[in-house]
């Protein structure tokens, strides 16, 4: 079996969010259960462009409207990432340092996309599943089954639509639709939703099966889909949800190549202390006081906003008993409110606006807790990387957080969860993490070392991806 993985994002390539380190892993557990899984993306003008060897497998033309482009496929020639990775450039639209954020990425995504059929068209061998992720690539099942110059032969092969993010949705006007490749106009229904061109739309209408991220989320998405709510209703029949894993080669507190002090199991008390102890010499903590962090976009999804209130309630309420640090970039009224709160804070608390790789990993393993207060939250991937770090989560109960937190009151528990994206169940969330490590120390521990030995690598997942694409063959 061939599956080609079309997407925005490939960690270590390009990564925006958690949608990269999905792309970046997935392919490479399913190859190992022998299959062969490729990924294809944007030719971004990343780092690791410039560090690997690359050889060109194809070149073509296509028309966005009236503009004549012309792309060339490249492959990454030693398969250092466990799969075959492939890059489409396209001059003047694919050649950017950033994945999003241009006044032309409609363009730029849609002739990605047009790309990937037209050079897909042109295999000896066709795939057996075409898997796309989120909207950026949500138009390639339309294109597929209703462009007059792909259809005859494309339209076969079975696809499979990951929703990452709902409230994300690329919808444009219907004046753009001549942007669009020439295709039935009795088909017209399947690119509309509310009077837009909606490609999260489209993708659910036209793929042959859609997955979420999380089996919550997709119960999620029938009430709460930024608007698409009646179209998940209807078509849930071909819908189902597969969580996310880690890739726990990557995310591994022995063989980290970002941490100072590697740690296991055994020595995990030990090596989280020492990585505190650096942390906290960069930030100019005291290491003997229980650590919070936040990793993560600065976004009202990621209820971001309720941070700045939220850690000074904490700061006031439980004085001199915790520290806190913020790693993110986002809404600039957020990162403004987070960086004027350290004038108060009294060396208890500091932020890093922006984002360092390098210091999500010190975080993860130098942390006791990790906060995710999320509004929305599909899957979740900080979660579960806190975890194999042995470091608590204190989640809000939604999405793909609910899946795999269990509260420490309850039965098999090992975290901290609350119900409503809110300052004060934060702040008492907090609080119970406080009492929890000055009070229990010896439970706290207990509890990390059980979510260390927690599975949630991609194995499992992988493994029910190829479930679901034999039922398509």
């Amino acid at each position: 079996m061939v599956i080609l993985h079309v997407a925005a994002e490939c960690f270590p390539v390009a990564k925006a969010g958690g949608l990269g380190d999905v792309v970046g892993a997935l392919p490479k557990y399913q190859n190992r259960l022998g299959v062969t899984s490729k990924v294809v993306i944007p030719m971004y003008r990343t780092p690791f462009l410039y560090q690997e060897e690359w050889e060109l497998v194809h070149e073509g033309s296509q028309f966005l409207q009236e503009h004549f482009f012309k792309y060339s496929v490249i492959r990454e020639k030693s398969n250092k990432l466990g799969f075959d990775l492939y890059l489409i450039d396209i001059n003047g639209l694919l050649d950017r340092e950033k994945v999003y954020g241009y006044p032309d990425d409609l363009e730029r995504f849609l002739a990605f996309q047009l790309s990937v059929c037209d050079w897909l068209f042109s295999w000896s061998q066709l795939p057996d599943i075409v898997h796309c992720h989120d909207h950026h690539c949500g138009l390639v099942p339309f294109i597929m089954t209703q462009a007059n110059q792909f259809r005859s032969r494309l339209q076969a092969i079975p696809t499979v639509f990951t929703v990452h993010n709902a409230q994300y949705q690329g919808a444009f006007d219907w004046s753009k639709q001549a942007i669009l490749p020439p295709h039935d106009s009795w088909k017209c229904n399947l690119l509309d939703w509310h009077g837009q061109i909606n490609p999260l739309a489209a993708a659910i209408k036209t793929a042959w099966r859609v997955t979420t991220v999380s089996h919550s989320y997709l119960t999620e998405l029938m009430d709460n889909a930024g608007g698409l709510e009646k179209l998940f209703q209807t078509e849930v029949e071909k819908c189902t949800g597969i969580l996310n894993g880690i890739d726990t080669e990557i995310w591994d507190p022995s063989s980290d190549p970002y941490l100072l002090y590697h740690y296991s199991l055994q020595s995990m008390i030990e090596g989280k202390r020492k990585n505190k102890e650096e942390i906290c010499k960069e930030f100019g903590m005291d290491p003997s006081l229980p650590l919070f962090s936040f990793v993560g976009r600065l976004v009202g999804e990621k209820a971001a906003d309720l941070l700045p209130i939220a850690i000074q309630d904490a700061l006031l309420h439980n004085p001199s008993r915790a520290n806190y640090i913020v790693l993110g970039t986002g809404e600039k009224e957020t990162e403004y409110q987070l960086q004027e709160l350290r004038n108060i804070a009294g060396g208890f608390y500091n932020c890093y606006i922006g984002y360092q790789e390098a210091l999500s990993h010190s975080l993860y393993a130098g942390s006791d807790f990790i906060l995710m207060p999320s509004r929305v939250e599909p899957c979740g991937l900080n979660q579960l990387y806190a975890m194999r770090f042995g470091t608590m989560p204190i989640v809000r109960r939604v999405g793909g957080l609910k899946d795999t937190v269990i509260d420490l009151g309850d039965s098999g528990g090992y975290g901290i969860c609350f119900d409503q994206p809110s300052v004060w169940d934060i702040t008492y969330s907090i609080r119970r993490a406080i009492n929890l490590y000055y009070d229990n120390l010896k439970d706290y521990h207990n509890y990390c070392s059980k979510m260390m030995q927690l599975d949630f690598s991609w194995d499992k997942a992988a493994g029910n991806y190829l479930n679901l694409y034999r039922t398509l063959k």
